[in-house]
């Protein structure tokens, strides 16, 4: 009985990963404008690759930003309840995997970090 629990949880982990990259996605949109451009280059790296993302997602800057946003958000109370879960696990390993809430969490930095940028700068 405990495998549908365990395939729901992996399912909720794998949602949780979705979310994390379409907000990291969105928010590359809307940071390839002016805040990529500007840290890249202070670091030495070439960014002229990014003047056609730029382009495309300059139409959509408001959409992408609140569609990172509810990324965002959907992604950090999935990760949040996987947590809660892991925390009372049981021997029968029903929980989301800790590298894969690990993956999830570095991706939702990254998408915010992003997203604070793309906002900031522009």
């Amino acid at each position: 009985m405990s495998k549908p629990y365990v395939l729901g949880r992996f399912s909720s982990a794998r949602g949780a990963l979705l979310l994390a990259f379409g907000a990291t996605a969105s928010a590359f949109g809307v940071a390839s404008c002016c805040a990529l451009p500007i840290l890249l280059t202070t670091v030495g790296v070439s960014v002229g690759w990014l003047g056609g993302i730029a382009v495309a997602a300059a139409p959509y800057r408001t959409l992408l930003l609140g569609l990172s946003a509810l990324c965002l958000v959907g992604g950090a109370i999935m990760l949040w309840r996987q947590q809660r879960v892991a925390m009372t696990c049981g021997p029968e390993g029903a929980c989301t995997p800790p590298a894969l809430r690990v993956v999830v969490f570095v991706g939702l930095t990254i998408g915010a970090i992003l997203l604070w940028l793309g906002y900031s700068y522009v």
